[in-house]
């Protein structure tokens, strides 16, 4: 009965979706991948802002039932809170029913009666954890505009795909069905993105760090302040042109590479390229996703708790290198959904992380896997701690920070590791 109700819900909110776009005829911006995603989907709504009436889904609303909610109405995020992914099923039941209820009742009353400030362009985000899950998403809306951001050899939620090649040929859709004045924007410095161009009657545009990409990023840095991490700091270039590029609060190059992705879309748009690199200086990166904190005992945080992949856990450790720290610390939970890969990838950050971490703390079966790793790599035993849970580790990682440590949380969203960043947090009476 419970599965019943969820297809008749789905297809109730994908009917109002698509009417609602028939309706309104928004443009219809796409972003996916198994890196980046919503930071790219948050820089694209900081440039195009200024200029253009922009929705944008918030959380991770970008399956088949988050996805109509934002194409409806933008909602408050704490009625959004009762169906993200954070609310377990079966918990605030009438809640939910009464929020379903209020979208339907919204969409409906949308469609008769038309709204002047509908928004002239939805900045959506498409999730591919399994396949056909965008042949469903681009069923309710099909952009004018996609990105791809990142995909890497060992992808997230490979588990459920027959390999890496599949899940970029999952990826591979958004961009398969743009039209022909449409564009598709690929990341120029990722091998397995690059290869879907072909996919596409679309204009394709590239961005990223590598000499030939048609938006490149340069000069790329840290910004440090007082000798602590204070942002990134780069320049734009396109068409000859450059602009220089500073982000507070946001590090490693996974921002870069947003500021990238959305400074392209904005030259689609006809914003100049200094237009853009001011409507960057408010783009914040969302909670867990390499964002910058204070941390008790005054270390520094890099808060990257919300998920984790190969891809990305490689880049957030390199970040961690890279950035100023009296030691460098790192809390590393399972990437969870890699299947037969999981060994070879959690192996593979253990060894990367023995490199120039003082101090490795693993969460989870699969985290073992890292520590021991990290230990053959020359990382001494009493410098790594092994958990199986969050809740473990919290008052272990809480007794070992010293005064200008520079820690990194990263783990797949099921590793609760948020529960360290709320322990290991600054709080305004510290």
């Amino acid at each position: 009965m419970k599965n019943f109700a969820i297809q008749i819900l789905t297809w109730v909110l994908k009917k109002l979706a698509q009417l609602m776009i028939l309706r309104y005829r928004p443009g219809i911006i796409g972003v996916t991948g198994s890196v980046g995603k919503t930071s790219t989907k948050l820089a694209i709504a900081a440039v195009l802002g200024p200029s253009r009436r922009t929705r944008f889904s918030k959380g991770n609303l970008n399956n088949e039932l988050g996805l109509p909610i934002t194409i409806i109405r933008d909602f408050p995020e704490e009625e959004l809170e009762l169906v993200g992914r954070d609310t377990p099923a079966g918990e605030k039941k009438v809640g939910k029913t009464f929020f379903w209820l209020k979208v339907i009742f919204v969409g409906l009353f949308n469609l008769v009666k038309k709204k002047r400030d509908y928004p002239e362009i939805l900045v959506l985000e498409y999730g591919a954890d399994k396949p056909g899950n965008l042949k469903e998403l681009l069923e309710v809306a099909r952009p004018n505009i996609s990105v791809i951001t990142a995909v890497g050899d060992v992808p997230a939620h490979v588990e459920f795909f027959a390999g890496p090649q599949e899940v970029a040929r999952e990826k591979s859709r958004l961009i398969e069905q743009l039209p022909s004045a449409g564009f598709a924007i690929l990341n120029y410095d990722d091998e397995t993105v690059m290869s879907l161009k072909d996919r596409t009657r679309a204009h394709v545009v590239t961005f990223g760090f590598q000499k030939g990409a048609e938006t490149r990023i340069m000069n790329f840095g840290n910004a440090v302040e007082e000798g602590k991490p204070a942002g990134i700091s780069f320049k734009m270039e396109y068409g000859g042109s450059s602009v220089p590029v500073k982000i507070n609060g946001a590090i490693g190059r996974v921002q870069a590479y947003a500021a990238g992705a959305a400074a392209t879309v904005g030259l689609i748009f006809g914003i100049n390229l200094i237009k853009i690199s001011e409507a960057l200086k408010t783009y914040k990166p969302a909670p867990g996703r390499m964002e910058l904190l204070q941390g008790i005992k005054g270390a520094s945080i890099i808060d990257s708790s919300y998920n984790a992949s190969p891809l990305s856990t490689r880049e957030a450790l390199e970040t961690l290198r890279d950035l100023p720290g009296k030691r460098k610390v790192a809390v590393l939970g399972d990437m969870l959904e890699l299947g037969e890969y999981s060994m070879e990838a959690h192996e593979r950050i253990g060894k990367i992380a023995a490199q120039f971490v003082k101090v490795l703390v693993t969460v989870g079966v699969a985290g073992k896997l890292m520590a021991e790793s990290a230990r053959k790599n020359g990382l001494s035993k009493k410098s790594i701690k092994s958990f199986d849970s969050a809740d473990e580790a919290i008052e272990a990682v809480q007794n070992l920070i010293k005064k200008g440590d520079l820690i990194l949380v990263k783990g797949s969203h099921a590793m609760e590791l948020e529960k360290v960043v709320e322990a290991i947090r600054a709080t305004d009476n510290q």
